[in-house]
């Protein structure tokens, strides 16, 4: 069957036949679209939509973006005043004293005459042993030395008689010497009969245990009725001398010397404790000696401190922070702790000139206290640094400070923190 419609291409255009054979038209070339193309100039406007909004950074040593218009910050003025060299360290409250109350004799406790938690002084009653078996005991000592005492007397007469006969040529020297030895004896048997009085004596004193020092007693360790023995290891009670108390804590060995010049020169040095979180002061004293030899493990030197305790604050085998004046510098040039920088020029300030416009200064410090930093070189009294809302200036910076007349805020800005921000926000070490 002819179908009299002609024979079309994949794309739509006729074929012809010819000897049997298709012969393909000729095809023309399909145009697609510049995909391509649109996608670079897209990116091209992208990256200079980008470049254009960017930000400029700044030249400033920490790598700071930099800011248009004056900056609103906070300023100080350097001083000249005296400031603290202060050493901290950790240390724990020692009392001068503790001991354990223990019975020395053995026998059943009928009597206790303290309190747990009671303050007492030395020779104050605390308990009683039975006594009864201690004064049988003394009575037979003493009736013993009774006894050996007359026969004692008895020797002796005996010997002056016979020293008599033997001057009267009535008895021989063998006689004499017999009653001088015999006397001897008794001589001795009468100073054992008393020590055997003295221990009893002794031992029936030791029925009535009392304070053997001043202090505050601990829990009671041992009830009323039960069997106490000499060798007991806990004892009746402990009793803990609080007036005064002791602070021990160590320091490095590189400090020590300058500590000890002082303390040879004859200085009293203050220490101060703080509780565990450094949070309140809990009391004042003074420091009584340093240790003699150096902790080969630690480096460190153990020193001790006295503190009165009137009213009881610092506890035995309590943690506690200490704080060693070591010295106080006079007449030293002085800023806010926060002043202080720190990047590639080392530590420095911005020094605020005459034009409100910042600068950076290189600073050396020295000790500090109480936010308080001594600069040794790069300040003198009078000069004006940032000390809030450095971290937006740069070398030229102009700057505001909010409580000036017409001094307005700037808007707040995403900021960028150069390499080394987190160590430049620390604050310095105290060094004696």
């Amino acid at each position: 069957m002819n179908d009299p419609r002609p024979l079309r291409d994949l794309q739509g255009e006729p074929i012809t036949l010819e000897e049997g054979r298709i012969a393909p038209q000729e095809v023309k070339p399909r145009r697609r679209f510049p995909w391509s193309a649109v996608i670079c100039t897209a990116l091209v406007l992208l990256v200079a939509a980008g470049w254009w909004i960017r930000p400029q950074e700044s030249a400033a040593p920490t790598g700071r973006r930099s800011f248009t218009g004056p900056i609103p910050v906070a300023t100080a003025t350097a001083q000249t005043g005296a400031l603290p060299v202060t050493l901290t360290a950790l240390g724990t409250v020692t009392p001068l004293t503790t001991v354990t109350v223990r019975t020395q004799i053995s026998g059943r406790l009928t009597n206790i005459y303290f309190k747990e938690g009671q303050e007492v002084k030395a020779g104050d009653p605390l308990a009683q042993v039975d006594p009864r078996p201690y004064e049988a005991a003394l009575k037979q000592a003493q009736g013993q030395l009774a006894r050996d005492q007359a026969q004692l007397r008895n020797a002796q007469l005996d010997l002056a008689r016979s020293q008599t006969l033997v001057a009267r040529n009535a008895a021989s020297q063998q006689t004499v010497d017999t009653q001088t030895a015999l006397v001897q004896q008794y001589q001795g048997t009468v100073e054992m009969d008393e020590a055997q009085v003295r221990t009893a004596e002794l031992n029936l004193e030791y029925c009535h245990i009392v304070a053997p020092v001043s202090g505050r007693l601990g829990i009671r360790l041992v009830d009323v009725g039960n069997y106490v023995q000499g060798g007991d290891a806990t004892g009746l009670v402990v009793i803990t001398q609080m007036k005064p108390i002791t602070v021990v804590f160590s320091l490095p060995e590189d400090v020590v010397p300058a500590v000890m010049r002082r303390l040879n020169s004859g200085t009293e040095l203050a220490v101060s404790v703080y509780d565990r979180n450094r949070r309140a002061k809990i009391a004042t004293g003074k420091l009584v000696t340093v240790d003699n030899q150096v902790d080969v493990t630690t480096g460190t030197v153990k020193l001790k401190a006295e503190f009165p305790n009137e009213d009881g604050s610092l506890f035995p085998n309590q943690f506690v922070n200490v704080d060693l004046l070591v010295n106080t510098l006079e007449n030293i040039v002085v800023i806010p702790t926060a002043a202080v920088q720190r990047g590639v020029p080392g530590t420095y300030v911005y020094l605020v000139g005459a034009d409100n416009a910042v600068s950076v200064r290189k600073v050396t410090l020295g000790p500090s206290a109480n936010d308080k930093v001594a600069i040794s070189e790069g300040l003198k009294p009078g000069d004006k640094v940032v000390v809030d809302g450095a971290d937006r200036l740069r070398e030229g910076s102009k700057i505001t400070e909010p409580d000036a007349p017409g001094a307005q805020a700037a808007p707040a800005r995403p900021q960028q923190e150069g390499p080394g921000e987190g160590a430049r926000r620390a604050p310095p070490v105290r060094t004696p």
